[in-house]
């Protein structure tokens, strides 16, 4: 009596087995995207394939992986067959419409555009926060999408719980600098057009921010701006709480749009419940 033949693994099935995955990055051109593959390539990812995927106006643009040329292509339900992780650095449009395809082909979603951070099943992740703390949850990327925290949140966060090993934390109160570049290539070219408009005396494109960035400090944008700075305030908040949990005080946090294109600056007045001498301090902060 022969017994019932079993189904022939699928690709998805073969590369996992060799060790080799199937990646698919969402909004490859942008900022976010280019960084996913630049990490990639950096930490020698064991990938079999990179698929570049975005939006019509980028189709066919090239983009260098792993020192190969790809094209990026559009984003379409097969373009996610057999695929094992697909990363969303899309804008949240995007992201909330193909999600649920990508997911239902087997792949593990990892957003890195926000736009799934409210989903119920949606988890909120910082290995950074987990190694400081000394938790190591197990690496399960399903069923559920996997939401990269803010940057600004992982910064706080790890601050604040390496100053506690000092002395005991009372209140935090943080002034966090945001780049242009967090609002993506628009963001910086917008900064940039106001810049070069300014010094000629020209008028100020305000597409993005609805307000002068260039040469100014903003602690809120215009009211037609593409997102309120409020809601980014809201989200560092939120993101800390779910990296931290009851493991660091949730400082008092300002948000404040800066004039400069990349990189993120932080101002942190942390009251002690005793005394701290700078060098405890400073080799607390500096970390392991």
């Amino acid at each position: 009596m022969s017994s019932p033949s079993k189904p022939a693994p699928s690709h998805a099935d073969t590369a996992r087995a060799g060790g080799l995955y199937r990646v698919a990055i969402v909004g490859a051109s942008s900022l976010k995207g280019k960084e996913v593959a630049e990490v990639l390539e950096d930490r020698n990812f064991p990938s079999v394939d990179i698929k570049l995927l975005d939006d019509d106006e980028t189709i066919g643009q090239l983009e260098s992986v792993r020192d190969e040329i790809n094209f990026i292509q559009s984003v379409r339900t097969e373009q996610f067959d057999n695929v094992n992780f697909t990363f969303f650095a899309s804008d949240p449009e995007c992201t909330e419409r193909n999600w649920k395809t990508a997911r239902k082909g087997g792949s593990a979603i990892v957003d890195l555009s926000y736009a799934l951070e409210d989903e119920p099943d949606a988890v909120v992740r910082s290995p950074w926060i987990d190694r400081q703390l000394g938790r190591m949850p197990a690496l399960e990327l399903q069923p559920g999408p996997s939401v990269v925290a803010h940057p600004a949140a992982v910064v706080l966060a790890l601050l604040v719980l390496r100053a506690q090993k000092a002395a005991a934390i009372q209140q935090v109160v943080a002034t966090v600098f945001e780049p242009a570049s967090e609002h993506g290539q628009k963001g910086m070219d917008e900064l940039h057009e106001q810049t070069v408009n300014l010094l000629s005396f020209q008028p100020l494109p305000k597409t993005v921010f609805d307000a002068q960035v260039a040469f100014n400090m903003l602690a809120r944008y215009g009211e037609r701006s593409a997102v309120p700075l409020a809601n980014v305030e809201r989200r560092i908040l939120k993101h800390y709480r779910h990296i931290a949990r009851n493991d660091a005080p949730l400082p008092a946090l300002l948000l404040v749009q800066a004039p400069i294109f990349h990189g993120y600056a932080f101002a942190l007045h942390i009251v002690t419940a005793e005394l701290v001498d700078v060098a405890s301090m400073t080799q607390a902060l500096a970390g392991e």
